[in-house]
């Protein structure tokens, strides 16, 4: 029987240790009450007496156990006035007894293996000290018992030293096993993390696959297209050719002119069909953005989701040309002007300008549409996210791919609102500033989508 831990936040092993202790406290408050009164004691004019301390004993480890069950220990200030206590129960329980010889002078020896336990070897030794005060102090009495009480002193002393060294053992141990425990979280936790990480790169491989795989179907088909519907065109075309060199009236003129014209516009959507689909060129070249945005608009208008949309821009002029994947960069700003469309209603408007500053450039696109909910704006690059119905989740994340992998830029979600959203498409400008003839495009002008 010892007393408790003088720390204020119990450590797992201060807890087992005062378990430990809890169940030995009610041990020698049982063992003795069977002493006391079913086994002839020869002593039962202090059996009241005896079983008045038990009971006091039986009180404080109530109180113990208490405290055990809410995760603390029981006077832990205070260890020396706990050792104390004991010293003083069992001695009066011996002194009650049989004095030197009583069986109750072998709870010494459990108070200080479990004060061991609990506590350092200087608080062990000056429990020792307190026991055998407490068990000295029976001598008086039994003065013609001196040897059985130097034994005991002597066995007192020597479970006193083998149980702080084997609590140092203990200790030693346990100190070494919780860094080998806090070691092996540390590296599992890493662990962790690189298994996340390559998770991450997989899921993004298998991302990249899937528009490449859903990129070459839509190629297949197109090319079909493009061969079945070509060659009809190229017959009629030639046919109304034919038609236009004979000798006919000028109504008839006129409207072959229109057959003809609405011909090479099929002929034309047919080509722009084939160039979108067939895979992206990676060669670096010189690109004008506009060009690219230009490009990814003209694409764009065969989609449904343009009909009744508002297309604004706002070039700035004297935009210097860079060198890169030009194929790539037009399909940024096509997934970024789709998406926009998605994002608003018929009658709404869409934005594009662009800047230079300091070496970058810079192409923002912004909607009016109905923005991102703030839980979903840190994933809107993550693969297969979308907040569309049937989208896929793939555009903007190929999208940050290409613009950090491919061109050396980068894609950021500037602002998002319920009154619309802006990304911005930067791209590092590495040749000298120059302005390319087909560059003279005003500073603001209107596309209407037909």
């Amino acid at each position: 029987m010892s007393a408790s831990p003088t720390t204020r936040d119990p450590s797992s092993w201060d807890l087992a240790a005062e378990s430990i202790t809890v169940k030995i406290r009610w041990f020698g408050v049982c063992v003795g009450y069977v002493l006391v009164n079913f086994i002839d004691r020869n002593t039962p004019q202090h059996q009241s007496a005896m079983n008045a301390i038990l009971a006091l004993g039986a009180g404080y480890a109530l109180l113990d156990t208490y405290w055990n069950y809410r995760g603390k220990v029981f006077l832990s200030q205070v260890p020396l006035i706990v050792s104390l206590m004991e010293a003083m129960f069992i001695g009066l329980l011996c002194h009650f007894d049989q004095g030197l010889e009583s069986p109750f002078r072998f709870y010494y020896f459990l108070s200080l293996l479990v004060c061991a336990i609990r506590y350092s070897p200087a608080t062990t030794l000056t429990t020792f000290a307190l026991h055998s005060l407490s068990y000295a102090s029976l001598a008086v009495r039994n003065a013609n018992e001196l040897p059985t009480l130097w034994l005991t002193l002597v066995l007192m002393g020597w479970v006193t030293w083998a149980s702080t060294a084997l609590a140092g053992l203990l200790k030693a141990a346990s100190r070494k096993l919780s860094h080998l425990n806090a070691k092996l979280r540390e590296n599992q936790a890493l662990l962790e993390d690189r298994i996340s990480e390559r998770t991450r790169a997989l899921q993004q491989s298998q991302a990249l696959v899937v528009q490449q795989e859903k990129q070459a179907a839509f190629g297949l088909l197109a090319a079909g297209i493009a061969h079945e519907v070509g060659n009809p065109l190229a017959a009629i075309s030639s046919l109304v050719q034919m038609l236009n060199r004979r000798h006919t009236d000028e109504y008839t003129r006129e409207r072959l002119q229109m057959v003809d014209d609405q011909l090479r516009r099929i002929q034309r959507t047919l080509r722009e069909l084939v160039d979108f689909s067939r895979p992206a060129s990676t060669q670096r070249t010189i690109c004008d953005v506009h060009e690219a945005i230009t490009a990814a608009l003209n694409i764009a208008k065969y989609y449904k989701r343009t009909k009744g949309k508002n297309i604004i821009t706002h070039y700035a002029p004297d935009l210097p040309i860079v060198r890169l994947a030009r194929d790539q960069l037009v399909q940024v700003f096509l997934n970024l002007i789709l998406n926009a469309m998605d994002a608003t209603e018929e009658g709404g408007t869409i934005e594009i300008a662009t800047s230079y500053d300091e070496g970058w450039i810079r192409a923002t696109v912004r909607d009016d549409g109905h923005g991102i909910p703030d839980s979903e704006r840190g994933r809107v690059f993550q693969p297969y996210f979308t907040t569309k119905e049937l989208g896929t989740g793939l555009g903007l994340f190929v999208c940050r791919h290409i613009m950090n992998e491919t061109l050396a830029g980068r894609i950021e979600l500037v602002e998002t609102s319920p009154t619309g959203t802006t990304f911005a498409v930067l791209i590092r400008q590495e040749t000298p500033p120059a302005v390319p003839d087909s560059a003279a495009a005003p500073l603001s002008s209107t596309a209407s989508p037909s």
